[in-house]
């Protein structure tokens, strides 16, 4: 029992040490707590999406900046990679959150989600990857 205590005392001494309020922190059980956050989105759009409907997407995807505040910056592009591994994915909204509370307030954010339920029409797929920022 004492082992299993010591065991559990060092533990937190080497997460604190690392700078991670707990395992999950630290582990892969979840997303940190400090740091900068980036939200990456990636959109592949229908075969029949067209111009309008597309340009359409990117100003009300852009137009989320200025209705959420917990979005600090807010860039996109369109693919111009000559490597031709994009699988049919054209968009890149890249997104920076103060830390993952901020993150987490905008996902279920009202302006997010009629975003998200206008994307039906168009959209053939979507990739969405956050991490924290390291040096």
């Amino acid at each position: 029992m004492m082992n299993v205590r010591i065991v559990l005392a060092l533990l937190g001494i080497g997460l604190a040490a690392a700078g991670c309020s707990s395992t999950s922190d630290c582990c892969g059980g979840g997303a940190p707590s400090r740091g900068v956050v980036r939200h990456v989105v990636l959109f592949k759009f229908k075969d029949g999406a067209s111009a309008e409907q597309v340009k359409a997407v990117e100003e009300k995807f852009r137009a989320l900046k200025s209705r959420i505040p917990q979005i600090q910056d807010l860039e996109w592009g369109t693919n111009v990679s000559p490597e031709n591994h994009a699988q049919g994915f054209t968009h890149c909204f890249f997104l920076t959150f103060k830390d993952a509370a901020a993150r987490d307030a905008y996902l279920p954010h009202p302006a997010h989600k009629e975003f998200g339920a206008s994307l039906g029409p168009v959209l053939d797929k979507v990739l969405v990857v956050d991490y924290v920022s390291k040096d």
